[in-house]
């Protein structure tokens, strides 16, 4: 039998079906609805400390983090800013309401902290004046939104998205703005940010974003690849910290980064 388009692409299919990945959060998520389920908090409860839980559990913290915040969206428990996590309705036997597709925030910060800090060091490579031009602006605005206390996402996101475009590569801006969507369709992502008030960490990251600009402008490729992971990793650690819900004692314990190890840019004389 002959080889056609049509007949190759059903047997590539059947060879290769698709990606299904599971995320570990709505696991998580379940074991706690069965402790919760079996009797082993009552409505009004406080549940224990989040390290606690997460050594009981044999996950991370910031996995555990996915799995409370996705139980606050179904109604299970309440965090409490500053005094810890609440049982506030027992599970009824039903569907649990929340979108198990729903990307986790901390495994989203992840994938960008990968994908954006290669970006940038291409874009280093391939920046046009156009680019820095607008990237400038961009931060001119920040900068304004920071000494007027906007809290404001849509220029951040823009910032990355122009870092992205400066690659000139079509299919790495499109990944971009496709995370950029993900987030802004992100009920958990919603639900972390609800209890973050604190907004001191702008600045720090409008100087983040100096740090890539400069290294876009001299055209350094490691320079740029280490600023833009550095300022994700400093994003994710302030995400963890001011969305803890643990006592005021907590002891500043953050969860270990990816293991990959970044040269650092040369001291240039």
């Amino acid at each position: 039998m002959p080889v056609t388009p049509s007949t190759y692409h059903a047997g590539a299919a059947a060879m290769n079906p698709p990606l299904s990945i599971s995320r570990r959060y709505p696991e998580v998520a379940a074991e706690l609805r069965q402790m919760i389920s079996n009797g082993n908090f009552a409505v009004g409860d406080k549940m224990p400390a989040e390290r606690h839980l997460a050594e009981q559990l044999d996950v991370s913290r910031a996995l555990l983090r996915e799995a409370l915040i996705m139980l606050e969206i179904q109604g299970l428990v309440e965090v409490r800013q500053g005094s810890g996590v609440y049982i506030v309705r027992l599970p009824d036997g039903g569907t649990p309401k929340g979108d198990d597709s729903d990307i986790g925030p901390f495994e989203l910060m992840q994938a960008r902290q990968v994908l954006e800090s290669s970006i940038a060091e291409v874009a280093a490579l391939t920046v046009t004046k156009a680019d820095i031009e607008a990237l400038q602006r961009i931060l001119q605005i920040q900068e304004q939104e920071v000494q007027e206390g906007i809290t404001d996402y849509s220029s951040d996101e823009q910032f990355h998205l122009r870092v992205a475009q400066a690659t000139q590569n079509s299919v790495l801006a499109e990944s971009v703005n496709r995370l950029w969507l993900q987030r802004r369709g992100s009920p958990m992502w919603e639900q972390l940010h609800r209890h973050i008030t604190n907004t001191t960490y702008w600045q720090r990251w409008l100087d983040d974003h100096r740090a890539v600009l400069n290294a876009l402008k001299r055209k350094d490729p490691v320079a740029a690849r280490h600023a833009m992971w550095q300022h994700l990793e400093n994003v994710r650690e302030t995400l963890l910290l001011l969305s803890d819900v643990d006592a005021p004692e907590f002891d500043g314990y953050l969860f270990q980064s990816l293991p990959i190890t970044l040269s650092k840019p040369e001291e240039k004389a």
